[in-house]
């Protein structure tokens, strides 16, 4: 196995000698009993001849390759999404082509499963709203996504957030977006730790009272949602909503702290899964539905509780930096030539943080060329001046 130069948080040098990776199943060998989507990353091209804090140039070759290997998995993709680096960086044009192109991609794929956001980034934040305005903003992200062919996630609006006085402006919205929708849409209730523009979400500053709020909107119009995905990454209080959900909605997880246990469930109920951690840990993650569709949970927690201690660190405070963990995981897996992110995002956690990735990711079997792995991280660490 390989040994690389690591740096240690007390200024030190270890040399580290990777292990062995785990065996992971190609694709399925049953259906899954949990819908589970991965939020899925972008590749830029590193070659276009552009600002990469302002033009987006997307590879589209390797970011379809990468959602095909999702779909092999057995994972659908939820497109478009912050993982994507929607609204920090991706814009709405962008995202729109990223978003015809993967339903056009998913046909070529029996049963692939795909949805997509649909929000109000395309909106200047820096000019005032109204209610009324983000729900023409919503609409016609919604029209541009059905008209595509894609089923709608349904995204949090920072300009709601800015404009709305009340709760009842977010059940205006949501009401008269919802009474519009040509099929169920996915809820997702982001939260500010992953967008501090999100605070005060449906009204309340407070979790639980703003889930009232979230509650009213669902149960009025059930007929028109498949599901809600919470990201609050607190899992009594996921328990707690999905307790009270209407019999016919989901609930998706979008915990990347708790996800084994709110999967797998209780006597209370199990959570379906939207998460962005599935982009990282996709063999793992499809492996061990594979295993929970057999009713085996011992070995369904056995191959995902070891993932836990790096979704945690990918997605420590600041947690909307989480994509740099995201994608330093598909460039070391090999799923990508380059570690160069929308935004310059790579540069958004330090060495020491990528390093623990690194130890993490090879603890829980997830590095499946460590030769290769090694060798990129090499590079990572040779531009930052360790190892040289």
């Amino acid at each position: 196995m390989p040994t690389i130069v690591l740096p240690r948080s007390d200024r030190s040098l270890e040399h580290f000698t990777t292990g062995g990776p785990k065996s992971f199943p190609e694709k399925p060998e049953r259906p899954f009993n949990r819908i589970a989507f991965a939020a899925a990353h972008v590749v830029p091209d590193p070659m276009a001849d552009a600002n990469p804090l302002v033009n987006v140039q997307i590879d589209w070759d390797q970011t379809i390759a990468f959602r095909k290997h999702l779909w092999k998995l057995g994972l659908g993709v939820a497109e478009a999404m912050d993982t994507a680096q929607r609204g920090m960086g991706l814009d709405w044009p962008t995202s729109m082509e990223l978003i015809k192109r993967s339903v056009e991609a998913s046909k070529d794929i029996p049963d692939a499963l795909i949805a997509s956001g649909a929000g109000t980034d395309h909106l200047d934040l820096s000019k005032p709203y109204t209610p009324a305005l983000v729900t023409e903003a919503y609409e016609k992200q919604c029209e541009a996504v059905e008209s595509a062919g894609g089923r709608i996630i349904l995204m949090a609006s920072r300009a709601l957030a800015a404009c709305a006085e009340s709760p009842d402006d977010f059940l205006m919205v949501y009401n008269n977006i919802l009474r519009q929708v040509k099929e169920p849409v996915i809820i997702h209730w982001l939260g500010e730790m992953f967008d501090p523009a999100l605070a005060g979400y449906w009204g309340h500053s407070d979790h639980w009272e703003a889930m009232n709020v979230c509650l009213e909107v669902l149960e009025s119009n059930s007929n028109k949602v498949d599901g809600i995905k919470v990201s609050l990454l607190d899992k009594d209080k996921e328990c707690k909503l999905r307790s009270k959900l209407p019999k016919a909605v989901r609930m998706y997880t979008g915990d990347d702290f708790n996800y084994p246990e709110l999967i797998g469930g209780d006597k209370n109920g199990h959570s379906d899964a939207l998460l962005g951690i599935f982009d990282a840990i996709a063999p793992a993650a499809s492996a061990a539905l594979t295993a929970l569709s057999s009713n085996n949970l011992d070995e369904f927690y056995n191959i995902l509780e070891p993932t836990v201690s790096l979704s945690r660190h990918i997605f420590k405070a600041p947690t909307q930096y989480y994509k740099t963990g995201i994608v330093f995981m598909a460039y070391l897996n090999g799923h990508q030539e380059h570690f160069i992110m929308v935004g310059g995002q790579q540069s958004a956690r330090s060495a020491l943080h990528l390093s623990e990735i690194f130890r993490l990711a090879d603890k829980a079997g997830l590095l499946k060329n460590p030769d290769l792995a090694a060798t990129r991280m090499r590079q990572v660490m040779a531009l930052h001046g360790i190892g040289t």
